[in-house]
């Protein structure tokens, strides 16, 4: 059987998208100081001019598609390259002792194989853990990255959603089911606009292209499924 292998593939989830982005817009609104008079209903609620349109906007999609995103995203995958190609060779040494045990195995008297028995489980136990610990390291790095930039956005969504008339923004980074969106059009869609304007007010240039002799690195086999994009049709999602 072959082995698990780490793959590093940006993901935020949706959930900690929209939580970092709801703490943010309540921070935008300080309370009021001790002593102080306290507000009154109408400047603690939407104005009375908020729209009434609903949008949709990709968190993941604006995060990892600004300037800032990406530039930091691709450095982070960068930075964790050496940890890749390690754990690829302690994969690829891993499944070179299984195709010994399999094609071996029956010419191997009884402590041979129990010896090579041995050495693929402690392997195969250390691989494991170096990939766990991988992953969840990536994961936490790439939560600060998407945090901070969702911190920075968030009054920039909050404010292109006010001027353009709309009083709800609803998250499409996640599929139907694991998401209550069935269906969305694009003209309700505000997630290039918001990272334009992001662009725009963060001042960060876009990250040069790859040379176009430039290839990458093939990538391992694994039996791990590859963790799916999110979408960014807006046809329903099956």
């Amino acid at each position: 059987m072959t082995s698990k292998f780490l793959r590093f593939l940006p993901a935020v989830a949706a959930l900690f998208a929209v939580s970092a982005l709801a703490q943010t817009s309540s921070a935008a609104t300080p309370p009021d100081a001790p002593g102080a008079t306290p507000s009154t209903p109408a400047t603690t609620t939407a104005p009375a001019s908020a729209g009434t349109k609903v949008g949709t906007i990709n968190i993941q999609e604006a995060i990892a598609g600004s300037n800032e995103g990406r530039r930091d995203l691709e450095a982070l995958q960068k930075k964790f390259e050496p940890k890749q190609n390690e754990l690829k060779g302690q994969n690829d040494e891993l499944e070179a002792l299984k195709k010994q045990l399999n094609t071996q195995g029956p010419n191997l008297n009884e402590e041979a194989a129990n010896n090579l028995k041995g050495q693929i489980e402690t392997r195969q136990k250390a691989f494991d853990r170096a990939v766990q610990d991988a992953q969840e390291d990536y994961g936490n790095q790439e939560k600060e990255v998407a945090g901070r930039i969702l911190k920075k956005m968030a009054p920039i969504l909050v404010k292109y959603s006010k001027d353009n008339g709309f009083g709800l923004i609803v998250d499409t980074s996640q599929p139907w089911p694991q998401s209550p969106v069935l269906w969305w059009g694009e003209a309700v869609d505000i997630t290039k606009p918001v990272v334009d304007a992001y662009n725009a007010q963060s001042g960060v240039p876009a990250p040069a292209a790859p040379s176009s002799g430039a290839t990458k690195p093939a990538a391992p086999k694994s039996s791990t499924p590859s963790a799916s994009k999110p979408p960014s049709s807006s046809q329903p999602k099956q």
